[in-house]
């Protein structure tokens, strides 16, 4: 049995593929250009690897097994993205993906990570000449480089880009059909890997995770934090599988975005500030103090000069988007500012921050979860998505509360 994508044939998930269309060896021989015998001992070879009998051999033809229906699933996903990736890149051959092997992905995908040849090659055992071998018999099936190269410097150009985006979501699938046959229970972990944006940071995420720690000593996390900007492209690259945090306010052709929870700002200040405990501040008092404020053109500096529409500006002497640092200034001074309740809910807890009259009505933003909508995730990633969901359940059961420093998290 393996564990790793990069072991199986391409050839032969191909094969699968049109065994299942065709329902017999010789037909399926005939569309992947293979003799009988040697689809024949591919067959055998993979449903080896898997662990698992993928066709039942009957008078009728080849029927699949519903474990060959799972790899196939999964095997059809995987070559479709290879196939996107591949598309418009060649003007040598019709379908360069039909040529590639996954030796030649293994060492193409260890290139993109590492930078380097001889980092690649260290890191997949293969040789540098191997590497370099690999890495060019994948631009001539394209018939053009994927590399840029300055010393012993390399990264990828565009065309690179978008071949390692599909080599790596179609690892992914096989990696998830590994995972859905629980192949890789030996390895101890599957891996979840999303991308946290500030408002999932202080409670969404971390609830989730911990529970599913919980509940399957397996789950392993890679977690990136960053701006929408930084995250979106992973996301398509297959880095991550998911992104949770707030929304975007509209349709993205690729992606699917799941709502969880409305979240409403908060005014928040030091514990010692001279509004701590006006139930109902008026702008006057609020414009009398200094504001930190967000970033420019970012959604809260948005919902900031919403709140003062109509009334005279505070001084904002600070222009800051770090939750660590904002907190730090609010117990030194008289300072104000817009967060999410969950943003600042351990501080307020702890008595050094408290909130300034009741969460802002005009404030609701979603937060939810953003995936690609090629995704499928496997039986531990489904169970993340329900924990999410209900962190979420929990959230919304604070917002129920008129004033948030009444629930049990604020």
């Amino acid at each position: 049995m393996t564990t790793d994508p990069f072991d199986l044939n391409l050839r032969h998930l191909r094969a699968l593929l049109a065994i299942r269309e065709h329902g017999s060896i010789t037909a399926a021989a005939d569309v992947v250009s293979l003799s009988q015998p040697a689809l024949t001992q591919g067959l055998a070879k993979l449903e080896q690897q898997f662990g698992y009998t993928l066709f039942e051999r009957r008078s009728g033809g080849m029927v699949m097994t519903p474990m060959g229906a799972i790899v196939i699933e999964r095997a059809t996903l995987a070559l479709e993205h290879l196939s996107t990736a591949a598309k418009g890149l060649s003007a040598v051959f019709a379908h360069p993906e039909r040529l590639m092997t996954m030796t030649q992905l293994r060492a193409f995908m260890a290139l993109a990570e590492a930078g380097s040849f001889s980092a690649a090659a260290q890191s997949t055992g293969l040789s540098q000449t191997a590497v370099h071998r690999a890495v060019g018999d994948l631009e001539h099936m394209i018939g053009g480089k994927l590399l840029e190269r300055r010393g012993r410097v390399v990264w990828l150009n565009p065309a690179g880009k978008k071949l390692a985006r599909g080599a790596r979501l179609a690892s992914a699938e096989i990696a998830a059909a590994i995972a859905d046959l629980g192949l890789d229970s030996r390895s101890g972990s599957e891996l979840i890997a999303f991308g946290a944006l500030p408002l999932a940071r202080p409670y969404l995420a971390p609830a989730a995770m911990a529970g599913l720690a919980r509940e399957e000593p397996r789950a392993a996390f890679k977690v990136l934090e960053g701006s929408w900007r930084e995250l979106v492209e992973p996301l398509r690259d297959g880095v991550i599988d998911m992104v949770v945090g707030a929304l975007r306010p509209y349709e993205i052709a690729d992606l699917y975005q799941m709502p969880l929870v409305e979240d409403r700002l908060v005014i928040a200040a030091g514990s010692q500030h001279p509004l701590a405990g006006v139930e109902r501040p008026t702008m006057e008092q609020l414009s009398a103090f200094p504001w930190i404020v967000a970033p420019a053109n970012s959604p809260l500096r948005e919902q900031w000069q919403e709140l003062f529409e109509g009334h005279a500006l505070p001084p904002t002497p600070i222009e800051c988007g770090s939750v660590m640092i904002i907190g730090r200034l609010l117990t030194d001074g008289d300072f104000l500012t817009l967060l999410s309740p969950d943003q600042v809910a351990l501080q307020i807890r702890s008595g050094l921050l408290t909130q300034i009259g009741a969460p802002l009505e005009h404030s609701r933003r979603v937060i939810g979860i953003t995936t690609r909508r090629s995704w499928r995730p496997t039986a531990i990633q489904r169970r993340f998505l329900d924990l999410l969901k209900e962190s979420a359940g929990q959230i919304r059961s604070d917002f129920t509360q008129p004033d948030l420093r009444a629930s049990g998290w604020v």
